[in-house]
């Protein structure tokens, strides 16, 4: 599919049409043209070249494809993808400056503006990369005791007692606080019932292969990986715990934000239309699939990639369902907009867990974190539209219901907790 490029204009010719338009009394410029004043006027992008990092996952796909595509080029900046180890990588490279920004786990986001999982650094998160499509993966060996499900986990641990180990792929991150949410939500206590280690994601499924952990959690392709492979079944997903729950994000240090406001809002707005352009129909995902298969990205066969992007899902013993809350990335913009109560839940479950002590100030954490300022101006560019509320509603597996309204209450008000 070809991209349109930004129309040809130069910044005279752009700057007289938008003094123009303010002449005859427009109050609002149209978004094309203020996409090429943004990068070929005052408001160009600071850096023409950004380096992002990324873990090998399927939801680093909207930066990889913002750059095949060649959208990037369209507001003014090139996106170089860095291909990293682990998630400890991801944060020291970017806290170096190695890496201008970083696909990132929204709980990691805020855990280094806290100080908790490493260094203290204040953090901004630009946009949300996709919703849903994590996993959890529970070894053959288990789903052969009866452990198909969480309830058959719980009475297995209850009945055949050992340590059982579970792996995450960053303390503070995502995974980590699906995979303690969905264990609580079972009467299963991940602090006190249960070891937690942390692997990265593309080392899981040979992990689990030589028998290091009993279960994982951690976002596609590897739970599919592990049915692939016959060593794993997939009891739930992250979307069992919460439906379009917030996933990864677009981190910068504050620091870069602050220098670099321009090419910030550039960026954000070539991903929002990648993430469009990815979510438009089957050929687009397949083509995704196609791309970010190959080794400078997940490394991994395009079949492992495909089938759950477009919500095929079996589970390793037999049974397939289609699931319609299977990863997106747009979702008519609904995905990409950095709610205040998103970042605000992790915050939240850091306290329960015990990772922060005390309650932070949780609203004006978010609003220091999530930049919706630089959000809602590359959001006009890309001609997406943004939610009218900052905050958002949502029920988790448990039942109990998350609006951020209350949040040192909702934190305290766990039965199981740290």
């Amino acid at each position: 599919m070809q991209i349109n490029s930004a129309p040809t204009m130069t910044r005279r010719t752009a700057l007289q049409t938008a003094a123009k338009a303010t002449a005859v009394g427009a109050m609002v410029i149209d978004p094309a043209l203020r996409a090429a004043v943004y990068a070929q006027g005052s408001d160009a992008p600071e850096k023409k070249e950004v380096k992002i990092g990324f873990i090998p996952l399927t939801d680093c796909a909207s930066i990889v494809m913002a750059s095949v595509l060649g959208i990037d080029q369209k507001y003014g900046v090139k996106i170089i993808p860095s291909k990293e180890a682990s998630w400890a990588s991801v944060r020291d490279k970017l806290l170096s400056g190695e890496n201008d920004m970083t696909h990132l786990l929204y709980g990691m986001a805020y855990g280094i503006q806290m100080g908790v999982g490493g260094p203290k650094r204040d953090m901004n998160v630009l946009m949300t990369l996709n919703h849903n499509g994590q996993g959890f993966t529970l070894a053959k060996k288990l789903a052969d005791k009866g452990a198909t499900d969480l309830a058959g986990l719980a009475k297995l641990m209850q009945a055949d007692k050992r340590e059982y180990t579970f792996a995450q792929t960053f303390p503070t991150g995502t995974h980590a606080m699906w995979l303690y949410y969905w264990l609580a939500s079972g009467g299963i206590d991940p602090v006190k019932g249960a070891k937690v280690i942390t692997v990265p994601p593309p080392q899981m499924v040979a992990n689990m292969r030589v028998g290091n952990m009993d279960g994982f959690c951690v976002g596609e392709p590897w739970n599919h990986r592990a049915i692939a492979d016959g060593i794993g079944i997939s009891p739930a997903t992250s979307q069992d715990v919460w439906k379009d729950h917030p996933e990864k994000v677009l981190g910068v240090t504050a620091d870069f934000a602050k220098k670099n406001p321009n090419t910030c809002r550039a960026v954000v707005a070539a991903i929002l239309e990648a993430s469009k352009w990815i979510d438009a129909g089957l050929q687009n995902k397949n083509k995704m699939a196609e791309t970010i298969a190959d080794k400078s990205y997940v490394n991994t066969s395009v079949d492992v990639i495909n089938q759950r992007i477009l919500g095929r899902y079996q589970n390793g013993l037999g049974k397939t369902w289609d699931d319609p809350n299977h990863m997106k990335f747009f979702n008519d913009g609904l995905v990409n907009f950095p709610y205040l109560s998103d970042g605000m839940w992790f915050l939240t479950q850091h306290k329960r867990w015990g990772l922060l002590k005390d309650h932070p100030n949780y609203l004006e954490v978010a609003k220091t974190v999530n930049r919706l300022d630089i959000y809602k101006q590359a959001a006009t560019a890309a001609k997406v539209s943004v939610p009218k509320s900052e905050m958002r509603t949502s029920k988790l597996i448990d039942g109990v219901t998350w609006d951020g309204t209350n949040p040192a209450k909702y934190a305290d008000g766990f039965k199981l907790k740290a």
